[in-house]
This record gives C-alpha cells, sequence and structure tokens, in this order.
C-alpha cells in the first residue's frame, strides 16, 4: 500500500476540513495515511485575537519526515494569489533534502481555498507545483474524470490543478459537499497513482 502525508496549513478551520476529507479518499484507495500541520510562525496572541481555529488535531510535521512518503498532497489557503507564508517557510527548509534528491519520483498534489471564485485558488496552485517540480516529484492534480467540477449549478471550487473551497470574505462558508467529495477523489486519485508508481 502507499504511504501518503496529507500536509496543510489552516487558520480558520477550511483547508483543515478539506484534509481530512483527502485522507478519506486516499484511506479508500487502500493508503497509510497521516495527516499533519506545518509549523506555525505566528504568535499564539496573534492567532487568538484574529479567531484562529486553535483545536486542530493534526501533529505537526517535520521536514526530515518528508521522504518516508509515497506522495505528499499539500493544503494551504492563498494569500494574495499564493500559499500562505507558514508553508512557504516549510517548504523552503527543504534544501537539504533537495540536495539529496529526497523527493524524487515522490508524488505531488495540491489542495487550497480563498474568498472568492475568482480568489487566486488556481495560481496559488500553481505558485507550489515549480517546488514540487524542483524537487523531482511527480504532480498530480484533480483530472476532468471528476466530474464534480465541471457543475455550474453552485458555487464551488476545483479545476484541474486540484481541489479548492471558496470560503467567503469572513470565512463565513465551510466547504461544501461536492468541493469535499472533489477533495476525497483527488485523494484516492493520487493513492492510486502513488500505488503505481511505488510498484505495489
Amino acid at each position: 500500500m502507499a504511504k501518503v502525508l496529507v500536509l496543510y496549513y489552516s487558520f480558520y478551520g477550511h483547508i483543515e476540513a478539506m484534509a481530512h476529507a483527502v485522507a478519506e479518499g486516499a484511506r479508500e484507495a487502500g493508503a497509510e495515511v497521516a495527516v499533519k500541520r506545518v509549523p506555525e510562525t505566528l504568535p499564539a496572541a496573534v492567532l487568538e485575537q484574529a479567531g484562529a481555529k486553535l483545536d486542530q488535531s493534526a501533529p505537526v510535521a517535520s521536514v526530515d519526515e518528508l521522504p518516508e512518503y509515497d506522495a505528499i498532497i499539500f493544503g494551504s489557503p492563498t494569500r494574495f494569489g499564493s500559499v500562505v507564508s507558514q508553508m512557504r517557510n516549510f517548504l523552503e527548509q527543504t534544501g537539504g533534502l533537495w540536495a539529496q534528491g529526497k523527493l524524487i519520483g515522490k508524488v505531488g498534489s495540491v489542495f487550497t481555498s480563498a474568498a472568492t471564485q475568482h480568489g487566486g485558488q488556481e495560481s496559488t496552485q500553481l505558485t507550489i507545483i515549480p517546488t514540487l517540480l524542483h524537487h523531482g516529484m511527480v504532480v498530480v492534480g484533480l483530472p476532468y474524470s471528476c466530474a464534480d467540477q465541471m457543475g455550474i449549478d453552485e458555487v464551488n471550487g476545483g479545476s484541474p490543478y486540484g481541489a479548492s473551497t471558496v470560503v467567503g470574505g469572513q470565512g463565513e462558508r465551510m466547504p461544501s459537499e461536492k468541493e469535499l467529495a472533489m477533495a476525497r477523489f483527488q485523494g484516492r486519485h493520487v493513492a492510486e497513482v502513488a500505488a503505481k508508481l511505488a510498484g505495489r
């Protein structure tokens, strides 16, 4: 079975919910799945004042453990069309892994959130993909066989680059069932691809 890490940062809980859906999908495909967070860089007082979700159960990941997995599915909110600084800070600590080629051939995938339908979901995913390619990872998105991304009957995220959710200007909207279904699909798809590449 493939070993999959769902690695995320979530401020208000939207990406946390998507991460658990991604993990559920990967488990449905028979993968061994870990859900972890990147370290927080903001002071606790700032998080509390801003109303951040502080009771997230996922443990904090370390850079050194990344090579243990066959696939890593990254989740980050959108900040001005790119990943949040906490995720970027974590990724910028992977230079040692890059120098040793530790992530070459691993599967990489991305999911995200934004305030509006045109709030930068796709650019966020596209800004992290070059990092994955520099590591030699095999990038897997959300294929159009996931029909949920094709609908126009309701507001929803999702694109060929990966699952996403639209959260509203005040973060008032949690992921819809359709968006969670896309996240589960992505998790299954990544796990299946990773298992094939690992010969399992």
